[in-house]
């Protein structure tokens, strides 16, 4: 069994004609999947597409990028109580693009954060470019756990995260770098702390590339760090099943 901890698939823009096969080639694979959501509807949406799916949950959020269209339907949404959330996200800051205003990405990362610590869910963030305003707002939190979704940055930025507790998620890049630094720190990441994740549909991982990514082929994100740590693809499995299982209460 394997977890790709963060997808899209839910989402009729990436995934127009064919979700259920998507959805279905990853569940004959072993494959169980978290649905994240970018924005408001796309998080409501990844919640019905969810229900009636046993191999996937929903994980509920702004996108830092949608943040300057408002937030606060998140907040309605978890107070409805809908079943299978299992987290908070795709949260965080991005100010490579700065598609939102920075103040409009604080002041969301910040109500939901209290709404991930008052429902006691776990997080996963997406953080570029922003640690140094990133690290302070999330100090403020004692209480969070969470996963840095497609994580690609520094060694001592993974330093950080590790300090805090957080899990590495890591996809498709992981397997096609060819940036030595990130090579070097995809191979620092204790097995204990990484989640594997596809980020479906981008991101594809070898050996195929140029296909649009799906949940299934998070085994080959799998096969790709077992070989690079002499370990066996079932080792991997396990250890990084247990990690989302452990962060993700509920699968």
């Amino acid at each position: 069994m394997l977890v790709d901890s963060h997808c899209h698939i839910h989402d009729v823009q990436f995934f127009p004609e064919d979700r259920e096969g998507v959805y279905l080639r990853a569940v004959q694979a072993g494959v169980t999947m978290l649905c994240v959501g970018t924005n408001e509807g796309d998080s409501r949406e990844a919640v019905r597409f969810v229900q009636n799916r046993d191999d996937a949950w929903a994980v509920v959020g702004v996108h830092p990028h949608d943040t300057k269209d408002g937030w606060q339907d998140i907040g309605r949404l978890l107070s409805e109580k809908p079943s299978k959330i299992v987290g908070i996200g795709e949260i965080g800051l991005d100010y490579f693009y700065n598609h939102s205003p920075r103040t409009a990405q604080l002041q969301a990362l910040e109500e939901q954060l209290q709404w991930a610590s008052d429902y006691k869910l776990p997080v996963s963030f997406h953080v570029r470019e922003a640690y140094e305003d990133f690290w302070p707002v999330l100090d403020n939190f004692p209480d969070i756990r969470g996963v840095l979704h497609s994580f690609t940055d520094t060694q001592v930025t993974l330093d950080r995260a590790l300090e805090r507790g957080l899990y590495i998620g890591v996809n498709g890049i992981s397997t096609f770098t060819k940036d030595a630094a990130q090579q070097m720190m995809f191979r620092q990441i204790p097995l204990e702390k990484m989640l594997l994740e596809t980020d479906a549909p981008f991101l594809t991982p070898k050996p195929f590339r140029g296909k649009v990514n799906e949940p299934a082929f998070v085994k080959h994100v799998a096969e790709f760090h077992a070989y690079e740590r002499n370990l066996s693809l079932q080792e991997v499995a396990k250890a990084t099943t247990a990690n989302a299982r452990e962060l993700f209460a509920g699968l």
